[in-house]
């Protein structure tokens, strides 16, 4: 059985991570789930995975949508427990999705997964926006974080504590919220179901010193003083470049940084660069493509293209293959990231 104690010596550096390695990766993890999955296992001996292995991973990537493994939306959200390994011995939590936009699905992590991924968070963090020269013993990180509670919290609190930070985190009920946000004026719904958030986050920066926050981005107007923050950290589909750059000019001396999160694998980190907001997933855990359909067959859509995620989580404790109904733009690797990213996800969209 394939067991994180194997692979966190193999994990030194979340940025360096080779083609070969992330489909050597992938085979044990498929042989594994294959092997232990009730789900997968079902598929044994119907899908050769020695033929699928076979070439570079954009072709390994092709060759799995090809073969009809992606699991059906519906199915996974009623049969969770199908995809927990057979005697799996690992601490496990399950979480819900956040229910902002859809009904929630409910899917599990492992503790030491969210470990690397905080590990893939905080080295991302340091490299592309200086993080770790910005916060120290003699400038604490002082962080407000809103949102949903579970791997979001966890997450978040794993990463401020990694800087030495000081956190409070504000708990909000999601379900729904974004089709609220559409429909209502912001201040309507601050004094509705978010009314404890605003009442909150008023009297802690009334109180302390707050240099960091991580929010959506209609509660940055909740700030007293932009001025007086120092780093921005935001998710969301409603991320736009159009976005950041207004926000840019309300937070003047903050670096702003966008994530792209999902319950089933946590956040990613994000870039503006070439007037697009570009992603970068955590290899080897999780590989995203956007797919297109050519002659009835998946192919992975060329630089610049749009076609719908094709998305692989694929740990010891989970694999899933899905197609979301979301579209996005394929992006070539960019420094500190060796592999291909995805640009301004849309969801709803469906191209192929």
């Amino acid at each position: 059985m394939l067991r994180y104690k194997d692979i966190i010596e193999e994990y030194e550096n979340p940025l360096n991570i080779s083609e070969r390695e992330a489909v050597e990766y992938l085979r044990r993890v498929f042989e594994h789930h294959f092997d232990n999955t009730p789900y997968w296992k079902k598929m044994k001996g119907e899908i050769e995975l020695n033929g699928i292995f076979e070439g570079s991973l954009n072709e390994v990537f092709e060759k799995i949508f090809n073969a009809g493994l992606a699991v059906d939306e519906d199915y996974l959200r009623n049969n969770w427990l199908d995809f927990i390994p057979e005697n799996y011995s690992g601490r496990i939590r399950f979480y819900q999705s956040s229910g902002t936009t859809r009904e929630r699905a409910i899917g599990h992590w492992s503790y030491e997964y969210l470990k690397l991924l905080v590990k893939y968070l905080r080295v991302s963090f340091d490299e592309i926006y200086g993080l770790d020269k910005k916060y120290n013993e003699d400038h604490r990180m002082r962080a407000i974080v809103h949102g949903p509670y579970g791997w979001y919290q966890e997450e978040i609190s794993e990463l401020v504590w990694s800087y030495g930070g000081l956190l409070y985190f504000i708990g909000v009920e999601t379900d729904g919220i974004k089709q609220e946000l559409e429909e209502k004026r912001l201040e309507e719904v601050l004094k509705g179901r978010l009314a404890p958030l605003a009442r909150y986050t008023k009297k802690i920066f009334e109180r302390d010193r707050i240099n960091t926050i991580r929010t959506g981005p209609q509660m940055l107007a909740l700030v007293p003083e932009p001025e007086n923050i120092e780093t921005v950290i935001l998710s969301g589909l409603g991320i736009t470049v159009n976005s950041l750059e207004e926000i840019q000019k309300t937070f003047k001396n903050s670096t702003i940084i966008p994530l792209y999160g999902y319950y089933a694998f946590g956040d990613i980190i994000g870039m503006l660069k070439n007037n697009e907001v570009v992603y970068y997933p955590n290899y080897p855990f999780t590989i995203i493509f956007p797919l297109v359909q050519e002659e009835g067959r998946y192919k992975i859509a060329r630089y610049g293209e749009r076609g719908r995620m094709g998305l692989i989580i694929a740990r010891p404790e989970l694999l899933i293959v899905k197609i979301e109904d979301e579209s996005m733009s394929r992006v070539p690797p960019m420094h500190p990231f060796g592999w291909d990213g995805f640009g301004n996800a849309k969801r709803g969209k469906r191209v192929v």
